[in-house]
């Protein structure tokens, strides 16, 4: 087994990542992979300080100042896989207009990236199995959260329920989660519920996930009036 000195940058140790994709994969494929490396090192950049210690963020502070890339640039490795579920479960849902596709291929390079990383001797093998089994929850799941997600929304936009008429006990804004799922029916946290909803939409959803949503309550019933993201 090669391995690199782990006193590599992440900048460093992501170029070389590419560099090695490129001779291997079809231009299309390596596109998806280039294009997820650059979305990590966006959420790196922009999110990864929150996880540094005293030190580390001070660190990171001063050499931000003039470097608006200062992560990438001044840590190592071990930070990407501290960062993934960041990037798989908030980065890519919120802050991505990502498709099922797109998605899919974040949960997919990352996971043969925290492989390459363990290869290298940059990530001990308990950080890779941890890193691997996120990436491929993540390629099976954000996709099915995404169609979920839109299934809901085009299900919201036909409501005729007026939320200004609703009373304060019929209304809710929240991000819920999802406690039970029945064919064509789900409950969220809360004992709300059921809100009828398709089939296919109750076949994708899974107890456990959480929907930024807006419910509200006539006859009896709880109906979608807005829907947001879907978090696996």
């Amino acid at each position: 087994m090669s391995e690199t000195p782990v006193s590599m940058s992440i900048d460093e140790v992501l170029s070389e990542f590419l560099t090695e994709q490129e001779k291997r994969l079809a231009p299309r494929t390596f596109r998806n992979y280039a294009y997820v490396i650059e979305l990590l090192r966006h959420c790196l950049n922009g999110f990864g300080h929150q996880s540094l210690d005293a030190a580390e963020h001070e660190r990171w502070q001063e050499a931000y100042d003039g470097d608006e890339e200062a992560f990438v640039h001044n840590f190592g490795p071990d930070k990407i896989a501290e960062n993934l579920g960041e990037f798989l479960n908030y980065f890519m849902i919120r802050k991505v207009m990502a498709g099922e596709e797109l998605l899919r291929a974040a949960g997919t390079v990352t996971k043969k990236l925290a492989k390459w990383l363990g290869e290298r001797g940059h990530l001990d093998g308990n950080a890779v199995e941890v890193a691997v089994e996120r990436g491929a929850d993540a390629a099976r799941e954000l996709p099915k959260a995404e169609r979920l997600s839109r299934l809901l929304y085009e299900q919201a936009g036909k409501s005729t329920i007026d939320a200004q008429a609703l009373e304060e006990e019929h209304y809710v804004e929240d991000y819920l989660m999802i406690e039970r799922v029945d064919p064509g029916a789900l409950w969220f946290e809360g004992e709300i519920g059921p809100v009828k909803v398709a089939k296919a939409a109750s076949d994708l959803a899974q107890p456990g996930w959480s929907v930024n949503i807006v419910l509200g309550r006539a006859d009896d019933t709880w109906h979608l009036l807005e829907v947001g993201n879907v978090y696996p």
